[in-house]
């Protein structure tokens, strides 16, 4: 009895050697393959910070994920999980530049409508000054500030200058909130001269 139990503890003692060995031998594998994923993520993260935050994010917890196996020396579990977490990584780069592709065709949409609409309307509200400056509509202009309405145009199209600016300089996101400030501006303005930017001559 006593040498079978001998016998059984050594063999105990040559898989459990075994296995650390195989353990140990999946170390070098696994913090490459942690690192392969960590430079892909970091190569890919200004653009997917900015523009799928919530897929870097994703990737960034189960890269976490794999450390913290490889810390408690569970190499197997990082080799196993770490190939669908590369492939996650390196999709950020793509992600990332498809949906910048996206936003930049919104916002040139949204600038297109502006750059037809604002400098129409901008136009129609200093006729409307001018008009209404004129000795023969002081009726018309009873109550109405006009420097104020003026002074808002001049900001406005300072404004507006600074939109274009932008826009030659491809910085699309501040040309389009630019234009957007103009318009409001431009709007507000237009109530208070009682002028319909919406009715067509206003628009013409």
């Amino acid at each position: 009895m006593h040498l079978s139990k001998r016998i059984g503890q050594l063999v105990l003692a040559s898989v459990v050697a075994i296995a650390l060995a195989a353990c140990t031998g999946q170390k070098v594998p696994a913090e490459k393959l942690i690192a392969e994923i960590q430079q892909t993520v970091t190569a890919a993260s200004d653009e997917a910070k900015k523009y799928i935050p919530e897929q870097l994010m994703a990737v960034q917890t189960k890269l976490d994920d794999l450390k913290a196996s490889f810390d408690k020396k569970d190499y197997p579990a990082v080799v196993t999980g770490a190939p669908p977490v590369l492939d996650a990584a390196q999709s950020l780069a793509t992600a990332a530049a498809a949906k910048k592709d996206e936003m930049l065709k919104a916002l040139n949409d949204k600038w297109t409508a502006l750059a037809g609409s604002v400098p129409g309307y901008m136009t129609a509200v200093q006729n409307r000054i001018d008009a209404l400056g004129k000795k023969s509509n002081k009726k018309a202009a009873a109550g109405i500030d006009l420097d104020a309405a003026r002074s808002g145009v001049s900001d406005a199209s300072s404004l507006w200058s600074k939109a274009q600016a932008a826009f030659a300089a491809g910085n699309m996101e501040e040309a389009v909130n630019t234009a957007q400030s103009v318009r409001a501006k431009v709007e507000a303005v237009a109530a208070t001269l009682k002028l319909d930017l919406s009715a067509p001559a206003a628009r013409s």
